[in-house]
C-alpha cells in the first residue's frame, strides 16, 4: 500500500507523462494537417465552392465529412463517385437527372459556380480521411456479372466515359444505379437505343433514367459502341445477375 508521500509522486508523475503523451500526440497531428488536407491545393476556386457551400446552406440537407444533415446524399467522396461532368449536369438541372425523385433546389448557378463547387467537393474527395467514408458493404456483390473470357468492343466515347458510367458499368466498370449495359445488344436493337436515349420518358413514362443533351453524332457514336461490345473472340456475353434497374 502506497503512502501519502507516495501516492501524490505516483499521481503527479502519472499525469505528467500522460499530459507529455498527450501534447506530444496532439502536435503531431497538428504538424500532419497539411499533409492529410492537401493545403496546397486550396486554389480560389476551392475557396469560392466552399463559400457557395455555406452560403446556400448545402449542410441543410447534405453530410460533408460525416457533418450534416441526412436528408440528401453524404458527398465526401461524390466525385469519384459520380465524376466532375455528371456533377455538372446535375447542378445544372437536378430534376432532370433524376426525373420525378430529387427534391434538390434548383440554384440556377452560373457556369462558373458550378466549377467551384465541384472544385470545393473534389479537394474534399483528396482530403486523407483515414478510411472514411467505408465502402458499402455490398458494394462488391452489385457489380455486373460479364463473361469470364473478357470484354472488346470499339473504344469509348468520351460522353459514356464522363456521363454514362457514373449509373452503368461496362466489364465490371461503373455506377450500378442503372443496369449493366455489358449484353444490352443482345436485349434492344439499334433503333431501341436511340429512341431510348433521346427520349426515355416516352418509351417509359416515370423512369429514372435522365435525358442527356447530347447531338445525334454523339447518341449514335453511344450506340454503335455498346452494339460493338462481344466477349472474349466474338463470343456472346453472359448475361447479367438480374438486379434493381430503372430501364
Amino acid at each position: 500500500m502506497l503512502s501519502k508521500s507516495q501516492a501524490r509522486v505516483f499521481f503527479l508523475g502519472g499525469t505528467g507523462v500522460f499530459t507529455a503523451a498527450f501534447l506530444g500526440l496532439t502536435l503531431d497531428s497538428m504538424n500532419q494537417i497539411p499533409a492529410l488536407t492537401h493545403d496546397d491545393q486550396i486554389t480560389p476556386a476551392v475557396e469560392r465552392g466552399k463559400n457557395i457551400w455555406e452560403k446556400n446552406n448545402c449542410m441543410g440537407c447534405h453530410t460533408l465529412f460525416g457533418e450534416g444533415a441526412y436528408y440528401a446524399p453524404e458527398l465526401t467522396q461524390v466525385v469519384a463517385r459520380r465524376g466532375k461532368p455528371w456533377i455538372k449536369l446535375f447542378l445544372k438541372d437536378p430534376q432532370r437527372m433524376f426525373p420525378g425523385e430529387r427534391k434538390m433546389v434548383q440554384y440556377h448557378f452560373t457556369n462558373e459556380q458550378m466549377d467551384d463547387v465541384i472544385a470545393f467537393l473534389e479537394w474534399c474527395g483528396n482530403v486523407n480521411l483515414q478510411g472514411f467514408p467505408p465502402k458499402p458493404p455490398l458494394a462488391a456483390k452489385m457489380q455486373s456479372v460479364i463473361s469470364s473470357g473478357g470484354l472488346s468492343g470499339g473504344p469509348q466515347p468520351e460522353l459514356f466515359k464522363t456521363i454514362c458510367v457514373a449509373c452503368h458499368a461496362v466489364g465490371g466498370v461503373g455506377g450500378v444505379v442503372g443496369p449493366p449495359l455489358d449484353d444490352v445488344r443482345q436485349r434492344k436493337n439499334r433503333a431501341d437505343l436511340l429512341a431510348w436515349i433521346a427520349n426515355p420518358q416516352t418509351i417509359k413514362p416515370g423512369t429514372a433514367m435522365p435525358q442527356i443533351e447530347m447531338s445525334d453524332a454523339q447518341r449514335a457514336e453511344i450506340v454503335d459502341y455498346l452494339l460493338s461490345l462481344t466477349g472474349a473472340a466474338g463470343a456472346p456475353l453472359a448475361p447479367a445477375k438480374p438486379q434493381e434497374t430503372y430501364e
